[in-house]
């Protein structure tokens, strides 16, 4: 489907000729000459958004006004909050996120049809290509087979889902489907999909040369700023929005400058250096801003690290973290297989257009920060937030006094010899490193062994994620530790379950044609799967024998994984210290299977003449695996694994599917339900209403994230969604995962806010989604919410700092309103969670004037009204009223966080997908 471009852009589309073709484009110069501003002092990642105004100014929905505060932005140091209409090139999608996406869709066809229009008009304008990677769970691992059974598994679990997109790739114009196995949508993103420089017919059948954009429905999209290519994450509804035609209404962002000098010393890799990066930032606090690398240090930083870093924008709190255009792009561009025209294109383009990453490229920021890439060392984050930095020599002491906070003042005498059933009885107790009578310990026995754990037990050891399996230097790293490991006679601990999910078949290729896999898999982590796995809490249940001596015996067991995201409850039910670390670092601490041990300093082991083996005999050096990666990852490699990507393999070819225009919802299913937002729905929008009367569902701390909010990872029986399930004869064993079920609205309004690790404050001591209902006794968020809902009770929810951080997780804001939550009052938000809220007519409101939860004394009996909804503002203050339970009145005042005309509107209209809706109608 061609691209739109703007009607009044005439003064500054020019011609390029490169790669034997010539192309139109939008020019930042001849803006410049025009009039319009001197835009010289620009960074690249404001550019990119400012050629997107040029190419689609129209004088109504883009003004040249709008592009003259791109001029002002940089002679205001770096500051100009104007809301501008902003529209991607393109939208990525994986598959949990992808599913209700697409559910929405379906059912925007039924709606628009009973609305009287044509359900033709639900398509997407804009490229949509969902990527298949968040299903995968590693049941089975450490042997040549757990591949074929976790695919095998994987299709028994999900046909209903595979079947359902399938209808969609068939059923929705502009709409492609990468089949399951293939990799993780970032790295299919970074390695094939993203061009840099994108080419398209406008409405006059001229190619056109612009930028490649996008938004994603998953927050590390912005891993492909890497390559030069902005990107970031939304929710599923405002990515639906987008894809339907909507601009995306936000405001000229800020942009903080991060200069890299030096280079990376030896021993340490592109992970030390961006969990420096995340904390750095934290620190700094970059929400709602683009983060932007320059500086020397750029020159000796390969593409794989910036990905790295770029991938970790959300835990870094930016929207973005982008790298400029130069000689590092083009050589990575080429190697991945993209075309050479395509290649000389983006070469040419960005020199013509100021996109150019050269020598002297020292534009204007908001803020600047420096980092001398040479003072990074070894590193690992952790226990449960990425920015929890901790140098490597330092781990096993911090753990150390994690445990010690968490045990003080309780009984920390062992108690496993009292409960063990083995024969022989139990094992003499270990030593545990630096255990000054803070540990807990336990005794496990199986056919092969008998063996002590105790907290700091490394439960998990996995090579996962998008965030380093797409980077060579530190896998072939992995590779080469596990090689020396195995060659010294080291192998993984007993207990520890290793696992090996690369992001892509590449990754694969090179490690074979290194002969690293076979070493890998000496020492435990054969391949499971392409996909995200453990990084989002597909990580597989432990061994029974393991899972019981940790509930039994309350020990804090630990996860290792090369992830980006470590968040309470989110990698295993069963562990609840986890640490992000290099893939080479996961290895090491697989190998010595206790977090208690300074693996910087103490042996992993000994060799197989008991001689002790340490970190530095088995680590390669820089010069090793740069030669290995010079030699295995190679164009040939990326041309053959992706010279099929949406063919798939024989299961994915034998999925059934109908091809209706509409979708034909199975009344059975317990995956795929048709959802309730657009039924019975007016062909007119309503006003926004006063709050009035409302109960206080939860009352919430800081750093309340996504996690918690939305439903994720596994479920028990005991849970309002496990009984759903069960009603509908669903086994145990067939539950899945909440991300599988996306596409239930039923399952998954029963699972927000029920992550284990949740603290409600209106309670005392208790974990896991739980509240006071209308009759003042606990129960489940879901059945007060419900029974709140049959009284015709609104509800609000008070929270902390940072609340919805981590994922763009659209379920975290559609759970919030199907449970009835008409506002949420928080100290502050994270960037797409309040954008969600948004889309689904909850709004959000800051405190104001010191005020908090703590500082109100809320105990979760209030009541609360908020007046002068119906004629507010974009970020208007209004007053809110709260009635204590014991009769005593406060009026505080809110900052209401509809920040601009367009979000005014799709509150107005109950959400943006019923905004679409209503005016796709009245097109018709």
């Amino acid at each position: 489907m061609p691209i739109t471009v703007g009607q009044d852009t005439a003064k500054t589309r020019k011609t390029l000729s490169a790669g034997g073709q010539s192309v139109a484009y939008y020019s930042i110069p001849a803006a410049e000459a025009a009039g319009l501003g001197d835009f010289s002092k620009l960074p690249a990642a404001l550019k990119v958004v400012l050629e997107n105004m040029l190419r689609f100014e129209d004088g109504k929905t883009v003004t040249t006004d709008d592009i003259k505060a791109f001029a002002e932005w940089a002679t205001q140091g770096g500051k100009n909050p104007r809301e501008i209409a902003y529209r991607p090139a393109r939208v990525l999608m994986q598959d949990f996120t992808g599913v209700p996406a697409v559910v929405d869709l379906a059912a925007m066809r039924d709606g628009i049809k009973a609305l009287g229009g044509d359900a033709q008009k639900i398509n997407p304008l804009n490229p949509v290509d969902l990527v298949i990677d968040h299903s995968v769970m590693i049941d089975e691992f450490g042997n040549p087979r757990a591949f074929q059974m976790n695919v095998d598994r994987e299709y028994e679990r999900n046909m209903e889902r595979y079947q359902f997109l399938k209808w969609g790739q068939g059923a929705f114009n502009n709409f492609r489907v990468v089949p399951p196995g293939t990799g993780i949508c970032h790295q299919v993103n970074l390695e094939y999909l993203a061009q840099t420089v994108w080419t398209d017919e406008d409405q006059n059948g001229e190619t056109v040369a612009y930028p490649d954009t996008l938004v994603g429905t998953d927050s590390h999209t912005t891993m492909v700023n890497g390559a030069a290519v902005l990107g970031w994450g939304v929710g599923g509804i405002e990515a639906e929005a987008a894809m339907l035609g909507q601009p995306i209404s936000m405001l000229i962002p800020e942009v903080v400058g991060f200069k890299l000098t030096g280079a990376m010393v030896e021993g340490t890799t592109g992970t030390d250096l961006v969990l420096k990066v995340v904390e750095m930032l934290r620190a700094k606090g970059v929400v709602g801003k683009f983060v932007e690398f320059y500086g020397p240090g750029l020159d000796h930083l390969p593409l794989a690290d910036r990905a790295t870093i770029a991938n970790m924008a959300p835990e870094y709190g930016a929207t973005c973290g982008f790298f400029p255009i130069d000689a590092e792009t083009l050589r990575y561009l080429r190697q991945t297989g993209r075309d050479e025209a395509r290649v000389q294109l983006v070469e040419a383009y960005a020199k013509e257009n100021g996109f150019w990453r050269s020598a002297d490229y020292d534009p204007v920021y908001t803020d600047t920060l420096e980092l001398d890439m040479g003072t990074i060392v070894p590193a690992i984050s952790g226990p449960k937030r990425p920015q929890d930095y901790i140098a490597l020599d330092k781990a096993a002491r911090a753990f150390g006094e994690y445990v010690k906070g968490i045990r003080s003042g309780s009984d920390v005498s062992p108690q496993a010899e009292n409960r063990w059933e083995g024969e022989g009885g139990a094992p003499e107790p270990v030593e545990i490193p630096g255990d000054e009578g803070h540990h807990k310990r336990g005794f496990v026995t199986t056919d092969e062994h008998k063996y002590q754990m105790h907290d700091g037990s490394i439960v998990i050891a996995s090579i996962t994620s998008c965030t380093n399996t797409s980077n060579p230097y530190v896998m072939i790293g992995a590779g080469l530790v596990a090689r020396k490991a195995r060659e010294k006679g080291l192998t993984r601990k007993p207990w520890v379950k290793t696992s090996l999910a690369p992001g892509s078949q590449v990754v694969s290729a090179y490690l074979e044609a290194a002969g690293l896999q076979d070493d890998l898999d000496a020492v435990g982590f054969n391949l499971v799967g392409y996909g995200c796995t453990t990084c989002i809490g597909n990580s597989g249940p432990l061994a029974e024998e393991i899972s019981k001596c940790i509930s039994e015996n309350d020990l804090i067991a630990t996860s290792v994984l090369s992830g980006n995201r470590n968040f309470e409850g989110r990698i295993s039910p069963d562990v609840r210290a986890n640490y992000l670390a290099s893939p080479p670092l996961v290895v090491a601490y697989a190998l010595v299977g206790d977090m208690n041990v300074d693996i910087a300093t103490q042996p992993l082991g000994t060799d197989r003449d008991g001689n002790p083996v340490y970190l530095k005999d088995i680590w390669p050096t820089q010069k090793e695996i740069a030669d290995l990666v010079e030699k295995t990852v190679t164009r040939e490699a990326f041309l053959e694994k992706y010279a099929d990507v949406f063919k798939g393999d024989e299961k994915w070819q034998s999925v059934e599917t109908s091809d209706s225009e509409t979708y034909d919802w199975p009344a059975s299913s317990t995956y795929v339900q048709n959802p309730p937002y657009f039924q019975g729905m007016s062909k007119e929008a309503g006003t926004i209403s006063d709050i009035e009367g409302a109960k206080v569902l939860a009352v919430l701390g800081d750093m309340v994230t996504t996690d918690h909010i939305s439903p994720a990872g596994s479920f028990k029986d005991s849970t309002p969604a496990g009984r759903y399930l069960l009603d509908h004869q669903v086994p145990v064993r067939e539950f899945n995962s909440y991300g599988s079920r996306r596409g239930n609205h039923e399952v998954m309004m029963r699972g927000t806010f029920a992550n284990i690790r949740i603290r409600n404050e209106m309670l005392d001591d208790v974990e896991g989604g739980y509240t006071l209902g209308p009759d003042g006794q606990q129960t489940s968020i879901y059945e007060a919410a419900m029974a709140y809902q049959d009284q015709g009770t609104p509800l609000v929810i008070f929270a902390g700092e940072q609340y919805g951080a981590g994922s763009s997780r659209d379920w975290a804001a559609k759970g919030t309103a199907l449970l009835g939550v008409k506002a949420v009052i928080a100290e502050n938000f994270e960037r797409i969670h309040r954008s969600n809220l948004v889309g689904m007519g909850v709004i959000p409101f800051e405190f104001t004037g010191g005020d908090t939860r703590r500082s109100l004394g809320l105990k979760g009996d209030e009541t609360v009204t908020i007046k002068g909804l119906e004629s507010v503002t974009p970020l208007a203050e209004l007053p809110c009223e709260i009635t204590y339970g014991d009769g005593t009145v406060k009026t505080i005042t809110l900052k209401c966080r509809i920040d601009t005309a367009v979000e005014k509107e799709y509150v107005e209209n109950g959400g943006v997908l019923h905004f679409v809706l209503r005016n796709l109608a009245k097109s018709a």
